[in-house]
């Protein structure tokens, strides 16, 4: 391979990884609106129960470096109504969840309402304003 041509595949090789890069972190920590077909109970989840209005579950593992952050940011945003749950599922102990909700990364978030009913997710970090953007739309139904 002349010169000119490995430089050519490099340049292309790191124009690709880069646009993969900015899309793989546009899609990150966005929330997607699921179509509340899913239904979820507490004892699916391995809860005593759901909160009443809405819960912020929160699929992590024991490794994950972005969770105990995410756990914070969905446990105060919980805390800021009533009716609204945040909980936890370590998918190290319950990997049929991850099965089941096609979980690609950890944290992943699932807004579920207070019939149980999926209603979004976020794969990644959550973002505070998304979060509690979300929330309100499934508090005021």
């Amino acid at each position: 391979m002349t010169a000119p041509a490995a430089l050519l595949t490099l340049l292309a090789l790191v124009a690709l990884a880069t646009g993969l890069g900015m899309v793989w972190k546009a899609r990150t920590g966005r929330l997607r609106a699921a179509d509340g077909d899913a239904h979820v109970s507490a004892a699916d989840l391995g809860a005593a129960e759901l909160g009443s209005r809405a819960t912020l579950v929160q699929l992590s593992t024991a490794f994950c470096t972005q969770c105990p952050a995410t756990g914070r940011v969905l446990n105060g945003i919980a805390a800021e109504h009533d009716g609204v749950e945040h909980l936890d599922v370590d998918l190290t102990v319950r990997p049929e969840l991850a099965r089941r909700f096609d979980v690609l990364q950890t944290p992943t978030t699932l807004l579920i309402d207070g019939h149980g009913r999926v209603r979004g997710r976020i794969s990644g970090a959550a973002r505070p304003a998304d979060v509690r953007s979300a929330l309100d739309r499934i508090l005021t139904e």
